[in-house]
């Protein structure tokens, strides 16, 4: 048997996976059932999060403090943060900010999907919303809330 992803939310599966389990005792005639259920990330922003006015031991701590940033002073600056799977879609998100607001790219991973961007509160914010907003409705991913400092 096999369950599928509900886009309306995952509550309906939930009797399907009680049936599924219910059907495995039933052929286990009282021995050990054993349950793979291997985890494929899928189309998501997990956390979407701004950072309003940072201290600056925030910046120097998540390293933002070094190469072009060097003696600059953070001080009003904003941060953003994004982690996205799959972990290439990071890319893209990164291309949306830099190309939707005037923010700086402080880290970028492909290889997790973690992306940090800095600048001021209204453009971190702006670029931020673009993000959820695009990859949402336009690449059908599902995305948590913003949610703010």
């Amino acid at each position: 048997m096999s369950i599928k992803a509900d886009p309306t939310g995952r509550e309906s599966n939930r009797a399907a996976l009680e049936s599924l389990m219910q059907e495995a005792m039933r052929h286990a005639q009282g021995g050990q059932v054993r349950i793979i259920s291997p985890m494929v990330s899928g189309k998501e922003i997990t956390l979407a999060h701004v950072i309003g006015t940072s201290e600056y031991s925030i910046y120097k701590n998540l390293g933002l403090d070094i190469g072009f940033h060097e003696g600059e002073d953070p001080t009003g600056r904003s941060i953003g943060i994004i982690h996205i799977a799959p972990a290439e879609s990071v890319v893209i998100a990164a291309d949306i900010a830099v190309k939707w607001g005037d923010i700086d790219i402080g880290f970028m991973d492909r290889f997790s999907g973690s992306l940090i961007i800095t600048g001021s509160r209204a453009e971190v914010d702006s670029a931020i919303a673009e993000n959820c907003r695009y990859f949402a409705e336009d690449l059908g991913y599902t995305v948590c809330p913003i949610s703010h400092e």
